[in-house]
């Protein structure tokens, strides 16, 4: 799926601090918790909690976010679509990261199982 460089640089320069509400919001609303969303956020990038607070207080964008994560080695497993992309054809590497972190959430959100969302069963 291709995305325009203008979509591209505008993921790159969102803070992780400006979304990350959103996602806090949206888990909670479905009755999952803050504690289950980190856990995810963690699966995904290495972060814990604390590197996670430091990340939102310094306004990190996107691309500093991911470019300091260590991947999960099973985030290529992440399929799927997200606000109307398929996850697994989106070629700019960053969206593509940005894009399984908003398709954990929206996972979360729905009530899937905590062990189908890490991708181990």
């Amino acid at each position: 799926m291709n995305t325009t460089s203008t979509h591209d640089e505008r993921i790159a320069k969102m803070t992780f601090a400006s979304v990350y509400p959103h996602y806090v919001t949206k888990v909670e609303k479905k009755g999952r918790s803050k504690e289950e969303l980190h856990q995810v956020i963690e699966w995904l990038t290495g972060y814990d909690e604390e590197k996670l607070q430091e990340l939102i207080e310094e306004k990190a964008t996107f691309e500093t976010f991911f470019q300091r994560a260590t991947l999960h080695p099973n985030a290529h497993l992440i399929t799927g679509v997200i606000c109307g992309y398929r996850v697994e054809e989106i070629e700019n590497p960053l969206t593509q990261q940005v894009r399984f972190l908003d398709k954990l959430v929206d996972e979360l959100a729905k009530g899937r199982k905590m062990e189908k969302i890490l991708r181990t069963a």
